[in-house]
């Protein structure tokens, strides 16, 4: 029988709910007509359907990518997988996670009301990957009860209004405005990306009034013009990889035919290097959507509740910005994941470290390395692009290798998170219960750690703070 606590989780989990709910209360606070309430509401669900569904196409034309990779090149090991992981960390921790969820979101609110970090964060599925991974590590630094779900709550209040913080300023640059704020939990990873970007100078090279070729600039012969066209560019990027991998895979023995579904590998490629191109194009339609509603509606929450405050969405929302990006940014980081994993048995057999092999998960390079390629791009034009996005690659190979001690411990060693900012939380809040081996002292430090944002905001000048 389904509990309330059960359905208030499927609602906070869901991000087509989650967000038009938040539609619909912006709406209502605005005293918008009741006909406009509803449309906002419908539309803002509609385009994160949209988004899903093109999600859902892209992962899965990137699954049978990432199968024939790994049999096409005979590489076995862990694929970091969020949903994978949490699944089994629901297991055992579904009620405590779903009160650290439903908490941690009042004290986001909390601390974009009382603090400078004036961000909700709204991607329903991340907010419950982290508050998943809050109460495996809490409970297992030897937290229970109220102390876990309290200090789980604030410290995931905390994080869901800091990461959106320190991407801002580079989601000004992407966006051009600062309606909007960045909530996905691989901020980490993008803010690296850029930080690698601003190397290349872009700002000073344009200050010189020196034009720093971006991604969106590559030129095209003029018998090629058809290549600045997005969906044509990805299809056929795509293609070549596909006929690559697919064709390596299909012609070693023990290879599943019915995998192609009866289709010659040939067929077979250029149909998912197509799908692969469509799933893209839903997703940037969902996105446009979504922001056409959500930044009118989120007004009025943001007036009568926490003024100021910006709605923190999904990673495909810097997409539309810069679609070459997103395609590089990908390729370049599922490389930088090979590196990465290359790198790994180097070490594992020169130097006798006991990493796990990382395996580049083709959906988590797909998604996080495209955010980080756009990133990238817009601190240092199309060098910062690739190389940017490359190192990240790189990072999110070694930070789950880091990860996995500290979750094998829970018998969740066949599998790990993949996204930086999981990763970095688990690692950092891990190795901390390690070391302070007292539950009472982590409970304390994880409530210092969400009011110090608050008494800063009273106690240092606002002023003095810019």
């Amino acid at each position: 029988m389904l509990t309330v606590l059960d359905f208030l989780q499927q609602i906070l989990s869901t991000p087509a709910i989650l967000v038009g709910v938040v539609a619909l209360i912006g709406l209502v606070a605005q005293k918008k007509p009741f006909e406009d309430v509803i449309k906002g509401t419908i539309k803002t669900i509609l385009g994160f359907v949209v988004l899903s569904a093109g999600a859902g196409v892209l992962q899965g034309s990137l699954g049978y990518f990432g199968n024939f990779f790994n049999f096409a090149f005979n590489v076995s090991g862990v694929v970091p997988n969020n949903e994978a992981i949490v699944s089994l960390g629901l297991s055992k921790f579904a009620q405590s996670t779903a009160y650290i969820m439903a908490l941690g979101m009042v004290a986001n609110i909390i601390i974009a009301r009382f603090s400078r970090l004036k961000y909700i964060f709204l991607t329903g599925h991340h907010t419950l990957y982290m508050a998943c991974l809050l109460a495996v590590v809490l409970n297992v630094a030897g937290l229970s009860g109220w102390q876990l779900i309290v200090a789980g709550s604030l410290l995931l209040g905390l994080v869901m209004a800091f990461f959106p913080a320190i991407a801002q300023p580079t989601v000004r640059k992407i966006t051009g405005n600062d309606d909007v704020a960045f909530g996905h939990f691989g901020t980490i990873g993008y803010v690296f990306a850029a930080y690698i970007g601003k190397l290349f100078k872009k700002e000073e090279k344009e200050k010189q009034g020196i034009k720093v070729k971006t991604t969106e600039d590559i030129s095209f012969p003029k018998r090629f013009s058809f290549l600045r066209d997005t969906s044509i560019a990805i299809a056929l990027t795509m293609l070549i990889f596909f006929l690559i991998v697919t064709g390596i895979a299909s012609n070693k023995p023990g290879f599943d035919a019915s995998q192609l579904g009866g289709q010659n590998w040939v067929l077979f490629s250029i149909m998912q290097s197509v799908t692969f191109a469509a799933g893209v194009y839903i997703v940037l339609q969902g996105v446009r959507l979504i922001l056409n509603e959500i930044v009118p509606a989120f007004k009025g929450i943001s007036e009568k509740l926490v003024p100021n405050a910006k709605p923190a969405l999904d990673c495909p929302i810097v997409f539309p910005f810069a679609p070459n990006a997103v395609l590089i940014g990908f390729l370049s980081s599922f490389v930088g994941g090979i590196v990465g994993l290359l790198m790994i048995i180097v070490f594992n057999n020169s130097f006798g470290f006991a990493f796990a092999l990382i395996l580049p998960g083709v959906i988590p390079h797909f998604f996080c390395g495209a955010t980080a390629g756009v990133f990238a791009n817009a601190e240092g034009g199309l060098k910062g692009s690739v190389v940017g996005s490359f190192l990240h690659g790189i990072l999110i190979t070694f930070l789950p290798a880091f990860l996995m001690p500290v979750l094998g411990g829970l018998g969740f060693a066949n599998t790990t998170f993949s996204d930086a900012d999981f990763t970095v939380v688990g690692i950092l809040l891990g190795n901390l219960a390690s070391l302070l081996k007292n539950g009472t002292v982590l409970f304390v430090i994880c409530v210092v750690l969400f009011l110090i944002p608050i008494i800063y905001n009273i106690v240092v000048p606002k002023k003095l703070a810019k």
